[in-house]
């Protein structure tokens, strides 16, 4: 197991004849990587490699290059995260993000990870989440005997006034949750920091994948639940500062005192269109 302090000493730039040697974050990043390649690859399921992650890993540096002005510690326990879930970040499949949050990094799923997740734990014949427009035939039931039942429009008309998310168990059983655009956008201002504070953030630019995931995360807190899905949930919008064998034994360390971070590099962040993710509840 890598120990936060060893970490931190293999970002350390090497000292030769007492000069000390400049070496582009990217590279450093890239050896580091390779070092922890098979510590990496131990907490990795079948279908993943070390290799691939690391690819990934520079991938999202280029196309993020924020991600490089990030403690170097958080980015590699985000990537540990990504690797024991076996979901693969910053990439078209939408499982999972590495988020520039301040000077840290943080982990957050995608709406598609934490459907992927939920299926792979055993337990769910189906799980999904869809947005509701005003033109769709739509009606729902709680009660004694819920129900609900959407036939979409050929043509949606205008935006989404609802979002609702399904699963159903391998035993037959299954529940719904359905909210309300209004309701959606109350809990956002609730819960987001981002959406309080006015900042850029996927409830801007992805409201609807937000919407899902908030309905999802909401309808998966009434079902049952392995202990490994719900490592999984809990692992969502978090920075992690240490590296372990298992992820899931190390504290999250977002706090206010993160946002205030983020706040303070506000006007840098948005001028070089830097997308911050929040705490999502």
């Amino acid at each position: 197991m890598a120990t936060n302090t060893q970490v931190k000493q293999q970002l350390a730039n090497k000292v030769n004849g007492g000069v000390q040697k400049q070496v582009p974050p990217e590279q450093t990043l890239n050896a580091l990587l390779k070092r922890m390649g098979p510590e990496i690859q131990r907490a990795l399921p079948k279908h993943m490699d070390a290799d691939r992650i690391a690819r990934i890993a520079l991938t999202a540096v280029r196309t993020t290059p924020k991600l490089l002005e990030c403690d170097q510690t958080s980015f590699l326990a985000a990537i540990m995260q990504s690797a024991q879930l076996g979901v693969e970040p910053n990439t078209g499949l939408g499982q999972a993000y590495l988020i520039p949050y301040g000077k840290n990094v943080q982990f957050q799923l995608g709406y598609k990870g934490l459907i992927d997740l939920a299926v792979r734990s055993g337990q769910y014949k189906a799980i999904y989440a869809h947005e509701v427009y005003v033109n769709d035939e739509f009606e729902f039931q709680y009660g004694l005997n819920k129900d609900l039942i959407h036939k979409p429009a050929s043509n949606p008309d205008g935006e989404p006034v609802g979002y609702y998310a399904v699963y159903h168990l391998k035993n037959g059983g299954f529940d719904f949750v359905y909210w309300t655009k209004e309701r959606i956008d109350k809990h956002a201002q609730k819960f987001s920091q981002a959406v309080q504070k006015g900042w850029t953030s996927p409830w801007k630019t992805n409201f609807d994948a937000m919407a899902k995931k908030t309905v999802l995360k909401e309808v998966l807190k009434y079902s049952p639940k392995s202990i490994e899905l719900q490592k999984t949930i809990e692992a969502d919008s978090t920075i992690k500062n240490e590296i372990a064998a298992d992820m899931s034994d190390i504290i999250d360390v977002t706090d206010y005192s993160v946002v205030e971070d983020v706040s303070e590099h506000k006007s840098e962040e948005l001028a070089s269109g830097q997308v911050f993710e929040d705490k999502l509840v």
